[in-house]
């Protein structure tokens, strides 16, 4: 059974979609006394972006050729062969990480949102970090339709209830504003 303070982290999650809003976060959320870890790195190309706004970035991927490769255009970067749902191979690459980055891209569908939110559990509860940002259009879809229970008021304004075409109207006999013939136009006594 979960307890309380297993989901009482600090940890902010920024989802992003697409390369631009991934590599747009760098400016905003990398300070230079960070230490950052990048998950699926493949050549390198955004932990190169992150080095110059932090103390220290890791590149990671679970691809020993793409890091190879990473290694020889990137030298001055360190660079890792990391499978991301080993969590603790990753902390064995450093004990601290300020902020890390997540690249999804290779994985998508329904099945992919649960895994990246389970990545996305496993490496703030183990690591801490200030923020992840993680770059996974599923995730950004959903987080967009997520809310706060707040009590009430986080609730939006009630809507009346709407029916498809094929409906033959709301249950209990209520009648629904201007579908009384069930065809979703007036009946004949108001045409």
């Amino acid at each position: 059974m979960a307890n309380e303070k297993q989901f009482r982290l600090r940890t902010k999650f920024v989802a992003t979609r697409g390369v631009r809003e991934y590599r747009a976060t760098i400016a905003e959320w990398v300070r230079p006394d960070d230490v950052v870890l990048e998950i699926g790195c493949e050549w390198g190309t955004t932990t190169v972006l992150i080095a110059p706004h932090c103390k220290q970035v890791i590149g990671t991927d679970v691809s020993p050729e793409v890091i190879e490769r990473a290694r020889r255009r990137h030298p001055h970067i360190r660079f890792e062969v990391l499978d991301a749902f080993d969590v603790r191979a990753a902390a064995g690459l450093g004990d601290h990480f300020d902020k890390i980055y997540i690249d999804m891209s290779g994985l998508s569908g329904y099945r992919s949102l649960l895994d990246t939110i389970s990545l996305l559990n496993m490496y703030a509860t183990v690591f801490r970090p200030e923020a992840i940002v993680i770059k996974s259009g599923a995730l950004r879809d959903f987080a967009a339709n997520c809310i706060p229970w707040r009590g009430g008021e986080s609730a939006p304004p009630a809507r009346p209830r709407s029916h498809p075409p094929s409906s033959p109207g709301p249950p209990s006999g209520r009648v629904a504003r201007g579908r009384r013939n069930g065809s979703g136009g007036p009946s004949a006594k108001e045409a």
